[in-house]
């Protein structure tokens, strides 16, 4: 019997090069939960769903669920077939097969129960700290090859990476403040008194999503080569993530979803609706369709620098990295994608942990 490591390797499976019962990590939920998103801005019966509050929410947490189960062990099936094909079991039976179906599926869906319960007991999203913490761990090994491997350029990678961590912090923060003014309204016996305030719009409102989900779909041709071993080859020429193919569908997926994710979490016509409904309006904006489509030319603005942003930060350290000839485990732990990820979790976790205090009454800690 082949060692697995090898095996798995000779077939471009980088995510099972070390084989355990959270192989297939936490993707399968993140693309389940994004596909719901989407789906919920299309079909009718899912957007009366959400906007039912958290009854509705709750039956769209359970659909996604049970997607994930699906997507795991559609999944899990490819990769069987991959430990078939590559000689890495001997004597495989239907009941081996069914075992590692099971144990693969059944992992992610552990993973997916402790996100859940990491975000309902603890501080920020419990799934966006698991993959922070699966980028984190293989940290140790990618500092080695960098220290061991690649030319005298290496030498640069710490400013290249200090450059994009600042830049990404620098553009994450980023927002435009749009004015609103509130008039006074009669609630019964008592007027209340108007107010004035502003509504944030971030420069990369999408966050790190069109990243993991540009990932997740990149991950998809990988998966369909192994239940055609004739592909495997072109999919490792053309899918290698430092292959320059892969780096621009990479780029182009990366500007699309943040472009299609933007859309879904920020409406026009919804939030110029919302804002009338409360007296409220942009100065020297009329309410209404007006309001809307400020809103909507605002974020036009807004959402291309970002989609470029992300793309170019996404995709530039990895050709660093390809140009001097880092292994893979530099690849996996200081990429651009892993960088993103890591640094806009950490954010999003310091914003949460700076609410939680400021509601308790401590002082924060962001200035």
């Amino acid at each position: 019997m082949r060692s697995m490591p090898a095996s798995v390797g000779d077939s471009s499976c980088s995510a099972l090069s070390r084989f355990s019962l959270f192989a297939l990590g936490i993707m399968p939920y993140v693309t389940a939960s994004i596909i719901f998103q989407v789906l919920a801005v299309a079909v009718p019966s899912l957007e009366r769903l959400q906007k039912e509050g958290e009854a509705g929410y709750a039956k769209i947490t359970q659909y996604t669920r049970y997607l994930t189960v699906v997507l795991a062990a559609a999944q899990s099936t490819g990769y069987a077939f991959l430990f078939k094909q590559s000689n890495v079991l001997q004597n495989v039976n239907a009941g081996r097969l069914m075992i590692i179906i099971v144990t693969l599926t059944g992992g992610t869906t552990l993973l997916m129960w402790m996100g859940e319960q990491i975000t309902k007991r603890g501080i920020g999203n419990g799934i966006s700290l698991l993959i922070f913490a699966s980028i984190l761990a293989y940290a140790p090994s990618g500092i080695s090859g960098w220290i061991n491997g690649g030319t005298s350029a290496r030498l640069f990678f710490p400013l290249v990476a200090l450059g994009i961590v600042v830049s990404v912090v620098f553009v994450m923060e980023g927002q435009r403040r749009i004015p609103i003014q509130y008039a006074r309204r009669q609630l019964g016996n008592r007027q209340t008194s108007g107010g004035s305030t502003y509504m944030p719009l971030s420069v990369v409102m999408a966050g790190v999503i069109p990243i993991i989900f540009a990932a997740a779909i990149l991950a998809v041709p990988q998966t369909v080569g192994t239940f055609k071993p004739s592909w495997n080859v072109w999919l490792t020429q053309n899918f290698n993530p430092t292959a320059w193919k892969y780096l621009l569908a990479e780029a182009l997926l990366i500007m699309m979803i943040t472009y299609c994710y933007t859309s879904v979490i920020f409406n026009p016509v919804y939030q110029a609706d919302n804002l009338r409904k409360y007296n409220g309006y942009i100065p020297g904006i009329r309410p209404g369709p007006p309001t809307a489509a400020y809103f909507d030319r605002v974020l036009n603005r807004l959402t291309f620098p970002g989609a470029l942003f992300l793309a170019s930060v996404a995709v530039a350290p990895s050709i660093f990295i390809a140009q001097f000839h880092f292994n893979q485990a530099t690849y996996r732990a200081l990429g651009g994608t892993s960088v993103l990820i890591v640094v806009g979790v950490a954010l999003q976790t310091m914003r949460q942990m700076e609410s939680q205090m400021v509601m308790r009454h401590y002082e924060g800690f962001l200035r």
